[in-house]
């Protein structure tokens, strides 16, 4: 099949484009006239070779005539607010990265949530060439918080109407893009029109609904738009033509006298833009419909767009319903669709074979530096050295980490002694967020260590969950998988500093707090140095309150409701102290015999391998990030505490409990790998060695690392 497209020159410009198809014309007079046209161009194209201008191309065949550069950097600009649309927008990213063969430099309007969000997920994927600034709304919003806007999309809908004026002045064109856009080529491909907009400064693909025609239903009353009108999902804009166009003052001057009737937007900045066309549209470059196919609800991109054309560029979910809207071929573009939400981000890490300069050092090349600086200056364990360095080389890995994944949604209480459980886990786990939030009402930082697709298989299991959906006041922290280890500290971490709360009880998934343990919690950091019969802290001490641990080898039990139960079930044998039978050193600081019978809180002293699960200050000292895997994780932070001069103090109406669960894969690997326990004693004893320098305290390392099964 043969495609001509002819043109008709007005004005030094092209009024239309016009497709011939070979399947519905004549097939043999489709040959010659695309032979005539080739061969005018061709004689053009010699003759006029120094011209990049899209109109000394005769046939307006869809040719290269320019080449874009290979270094040149292409500009993104996208409006992105809200939890949503910091999730949405990830895959037209990855749609972009995955085609894309040029520098790419990206221009958020964003909320504070998404701006941390977004900031978050670009500096931790540290793609090459690809550079990233962000406008915080706030500041820009009184341009446009006077307009009444009806679209789900609310005040952040308007803000493309302000892009050229707080844009920098030295850019001089950008793709504006909608979030909800997935790429199928190059997005090279579109910069390259800016070529062929001679003396337009917007490009635009026609609306592929009835909606600017008044038709959709009875007294349906549109804003006005030149024929069918432009959607302004996918727009290009030359910034230096508009500014010149003097855009700030007219889109304000338009949209005030269509106000006066309309009362509000529908389709909030879309249309703004078309009213202005409507009354300027020799400013508006008609783009190709490929580059914008629209599946709304009412869209009739079948027949408007479809049978024209060979190959779709891009795909606009501009529906509410997003995936779930009903169009004749959405199985086929929401196959497009997931093939990139789902899709391995880390693999967009590669170079560009362009020769462009590097923006950052490759990161298999900043992980290698990193360890040789490490490295002890003698060679007397390379043997060693060499069998570990996956083990040193996981602390080092940057893990692409999206923040907030879901909505969050939570106020600290005024009290000021409000506090967040801190837990990480991996898909294996997933099953314990249900329990664990009918057992803790209070707010909960959970980071996640997840794959691009088990990331969706986490949010279909949010949805059809009553219990997670109701609860707003859970942040999900994706941490993406990267690496043989399971980083167990770095997940930590990263749920710790998101935590908005004053104090941070940080516990595990596979534990079960007791009922009311929240509210228990509250009360004790209020009242532990004033009526709980224990000494203020000197202000140059820091308190840990511990919270004792149990076990139970059941999956199922009937859950103790006080202490009293708990006592009972401990004598009959339903449950144990953690660990008792493996690891009794973990624990046996706590003193359960004391515990037992207490009434009130009481010291301990610390002692080596002591690992209890604590209550603390959100500022505290963060995990060490070289321990993953299995072992020596929480041991290493609570001697750091102890270095730091915490006092430990055990809650005596406290507890929680473990449930039971098959073997991670890293504990394992820790009991089959003799490698495994050599190289986890390594850094164990490098541990010891650097905490002692800093503190200056002498920490003896006298527990090698033993096989507990």
């Amino acid at each position: 099949m043969i495609s001509l497209i002819f043109h008709k020159q007005i004005n030094n410009g092209f009024s239309h484009f016009e497709i011939f198809n070979s399947s519905k014309k004549d097939p043999k007079l489709a040959e010659k006239k695309s032979s005539q046209c080739q061969k005018s161009f061709d004689s053009h194209f010699e003759n006029n070779r120094s011209s990049t201008s899209f109109q000394d191309n005769p046939c307006n065949i869809d040719e290269d005539v320019t080449k874009i550069l290979k270094c040149e950097t292409i500009n993104i600009a996208i409006v992105c607010a809200g939890y949503n649309s910091s999730r949405s927008v990830v895959t037209l990213i990855k749609s972009i990265l995955f085609h894309r063969q040029n520098p790419l430099h990206f221009y958020f309007v964003s909320d504070k949530k998404a701006q941390l969000i977004l900031r978050t997920l670009f500096k931790t994927w540290a793609v090459p060439q690809v550079k990233v600034d962000f406008y915080l709304t706030d500041t820009l919003q009184s341009d446009v918080d006077w307009i009444p806007n009806r679209h789900y999309s609310g005040i952040y809908g308007l803000m493309k109407l302000i892009l050229p004026k707080y844009l920098p002045p030295s850019l001089s064109k950008i793709i504006v893009l909608d979030t909800d856009i997935t790429f199928a080529t190059d997005v090279a491909e579109l910069w390259k029109i800016f070529s062929k907009m001679t003396s337009q400064s917007i490009a635009l693909v026609e609306n592929q609904s009835d909606w600017y025609l008044g038709k959709l239903w009875k007294n349906h009353n549109p804003w006005p738009a030149l024929g069918r009108g432009f959607n302004t999902g996918v727009m290009l804009l030359n910034l230096q033509q508009i500014r010149d166009f003097n855009w700030s003052a007219i889109w304000k001057m338009i949209a005030e006298k269509e106000l006066l009737s309309m009362l509000s937007t529908s389709l909030a900045d879309q249309d703004i833009f078309n009213a202005i066309i409507k009354q300027y549209p020799q400013i508006v470059y008609k783009l190709p419909c490929q580059w914008n196919v629209q599946l709304s609800d009412n869209s009739l991109s079948d027949s408007l767009c479809y049978a024209e054309v060979q190959d779709l560029k891009i795909i606009h979910w501009n529906s509410p319903k997003k995936l779930t809207v009903r169009n004749k071929h959405s199985e086929f573009f929401r196959n497009l669709y997931l093939t990139f939400l789902e899709y391995d981000g880390n693999l967009l890490r590669r170079e560009l074979i362009t020769g462009c300069t590097q923006t950052s050092e490759p990161l298999n090349d900043s992980i290698d530096s990193q360890i040789n600086d490490h490295r002890p200056s003698d060679n007397s364990n390379n043997d060693d050295e060499n069998s570990c360095y996956e083990f040193n080389r996981a602390q080092y890995i940057q893990h692409r980490i999206h923040l907030f994944y879901i909505e969050f949604d939570y106020e600290p209480s005024p009290d000021g002694n409000d506090v967040t459980l801190v837990v990480q886990l991996s898909m294996d786990r997933l099953q314990m967020i249900e329990s664990l939030c009918e057992h803790w009402e209070g707010p909960i930082s959970l980071a996640m260590y997840l794959s691009d697709s088990e990331v969706q298989q986490f949010l279909g299991y949010h949805r059809n969950s009553k219990i997670l959906s109701e609860r707003k006041n859970i942040g999900y922290h994706i941490v993406y998988r990267e690496g043989p280890f399971y980083p167990i500290n770095k997940l930590r971490n990263v749920a710790l500093d998101q935590v908005i709360t004053p104090y941070v009880f940080l516990s595990d998934i596979d534990f079960l707090p007791m009922f009311g343990l929240y509210d228990y919690l509250k009360r004790s950091i209020g009242l532990i140095g004033l009526s709980s019969g224990i000494e203020k802290s000197s202000l140059s001490k820091k308190r840990a309150l511990v919270v004792p641990a149990f076990e139970t080898l059941l999956y199922r039990i009937l859950f103790p409701k006080s202490k009293a139960d708990l006592n009972r079930m401990l004598n009959v044998g339903e449950l144990f102290t953690f660990r008792y039978h493996v690891w009794i050193k973990g624990h046996a600081p706590t003193n359960y015999a004391m515990w037992s019978q207490a009434t009130t809180p009481y010291k301990i002293k610390w002692e080596p391998d002591f690992e209890p699960y604590v209550v603390v200050d959100r500022d505290v000292v963060r995990y060490d990030t070289r321990f993953v895997g299995f072992g020596w994780n929480k041991v290493s932070h609570i001697m750091e505490l102890h270095a730091q001069n915490y006092e430990f103090v055990v809650l005596p109406n406290a507890f929680i409990i473990h449930m039971p669960h098959s073997p991670s894969f890293d504990i394992a690997k820790y009991r089959s790998s003799s490698t495994y326990r050599k190289c986890l004693q390594s850094l164990k004893r490098n541990f010891i060695d650097k905490l002692s320098a800093r503190y200056g305290k002498n920490f003896l390392d006298n527990s090698p690392i033993i096989i507990k099964t």
